[in-house]
């Protein structure tokens, strides 16, 4: 499981890792911080009570019920904030869920979010295969990254590229350095 983002969009980003999953914001840092704090705090509640990690899909579910909670009063704001999911658990595998400030959420086997995502959904649409391994996932996470750019030549230092894999049955989360990522601009 391949995520990338642009890093001079991160005033407005925050990221949390867990052994794993991956979890990427848009929106309010405050709204992010304060979800994240929720999110710890629900898995760890879960590793202590259960022994095993949090699943990735009702992580997804308990922070979106809290954020829904804040779409029925009107006394407080919503949370404005937008999560991209990546993780793994023994249950469902790989995961990919997308979720918006009013709390619903999907899955995704491949998405696309933000500026000029309808050229990258289609791309992805298009080119995308299930049976795909890491390198070739990575290349067309940067073939999409490259078409949604306003700029035609994207330079490695401004993108962080992270991978979600599994080490001898443990889920790993690795960040590509910039070399690594100048390697793969090249190739796509």
């Amino acid at each position: 499981m391949v995520s990338y983002w642009e890093r001079k969009s991160n005033k407005n980003l925050n990221c949390w890792k867990q052994k794993s999953i991956l979890k990427r914001s848009s929106g309010f840092t405050s709204d992010a911080n304060i979800l994240i704090d929720y999110a710890r705090k629900a898995g760890q509640e879960h590793y202590l009570t259960f022994k095993e990690p949090l699943p990735v899909e009702q992580l997804v579910q308990l922070l979106c019920d809290r954020k829904h909670y804040y779409t029925q009063f009107g006394s407080s704001r919503p949370i404005g904030v937008s999560f991209f999911y990546a993780g793994y658990d023994r249950y469902l595998g790989f995961q990919l869920y997308c979720s918006d400030p009013s709390g619903n959420y999907s899955g995704w086997k491949a998405h696309c979010i933000g500026s000029n995502n309808v050229n990258g959904k289609s791309m992805l649409k298009d080119e995308y295969k299930e049976d795909m391994n890491l390198e070739e996932g990575t290349k067309l996470t940067l073939k999409v990254l490259c078409k949604t750019l306003d700029t035609t030549n994207p330079k490695a230092e401004e993108f962080e590229i992270v991978r979600l894999t599994l080490d001898e049955g443990i889920p790993k989360i690795s960040t590509l350095d910039e070399k690594e990522v100048k390697d793969y601009l090249e190739k796509a």
